[in-house]
């Protein structure tokens, strides 16, 4: 089921369900993709058609924002859970290596994809990342060659938004992977270069504060959140 907040749909569905239907499309016929915007992606997407197309195509998309959340439930039709991307991206690796399924990484600067494959195969065992390449590239068509070489079932595509889900929707279908997906900044948590907060804060739904009290430049990507709320809230006032 979908569920409509400030203009995109979400999958109404807990982790456990949106890694089983991950999995689903991974082993599946032809090319889907999957996103996870929060609050900061769907007010790009108000503003930009083309973005708001490009998530609109998308198979499977995740909540992964606590504002989506909140928001929703202002909207009088909550959803079942935060799906983090980074944990929904963890999840799904775990089942990928009990079947054999192939992983390219693609995204952030030299050398670090090529870190976060060493630590991923660390991490679960069994787990084939059959390529890597950074995010710095110039031209589309080798990098969509060398994935289609490498015979990967699933590409992660970390190049930021709106890039990266503009990238998966112009170039995914030519990669022959099954499923792509769009994670933002996972390669450096997975390399390592980037600390996720603690269990706790992240069970709390406070991720985003631990983040800016490390980051206080990050004060005015925050900011937005209580305007999302509040277009939200205004968007339940005029019925919409």
């Amino acid at each position: 089921m979908k569920i409509d907040v400030m203009g995109v749909s979400f999958d109404d569905l807990t982790m456990d369900e949106a890694v089983a239907r991950g999995l689903e499309l991974a082993q599946g016929d032809g090319f889907s993709y999957a996103v996870t915007p929060n609050p900061e992606l769907v007010m790009m997407a108000r503003r930009d058609p083309d973005y708001q197309d490009d998530l609109a195509g998308a198979q499977l998309t995740l909540a992964d924002g606590v504002g989506i959340l909140y928001a929703a439930k202002i909207l009088g039709r909550p959803l079942k859970g935060r799906v983090p991307g980074v944990d929904f991206a963890g999840n799904l690796m775990a089942r990928m290596a009990e079947r054999g399924l192939k992983l390219f990484l693609l995204g952030a600067k030299p050398g670090v994809a090529e870190r976060a494959a060493e630590n991923l195969r660390a991490k679960y065992p069994g787990l084939t990342v059959c390529g890597a390449h950074d995010g710095y590239f110039q031209e589309d068509e080798p990098v969509v060659t060398e994935i289609r070489a490498s015979g990967a079932d699933v590409l992660f595509v970390c190049l930021g938004a709106p890039k990266q889900e503009r990238w998966m929707a112009q170039h995914g279908p030519r990669t022959g992977v099954h499923l792509a997906i769009g994670l933002g900044g996972s390669l450096d948590v997975f390399a390592g270069t980037v600390k996720r907060a603690p269990e706790g804060w992240q069970k709390l739904g406070l991720e985003w504060l631990y983040r800016l009290l490390k980051e206080p430049r990050r004060i005015g990507r925050m900011a937005k959140l209580p305007l999302f709320l509040c277009q939200a809230a205004g968007a339940r006032a005029r019925g919409e």
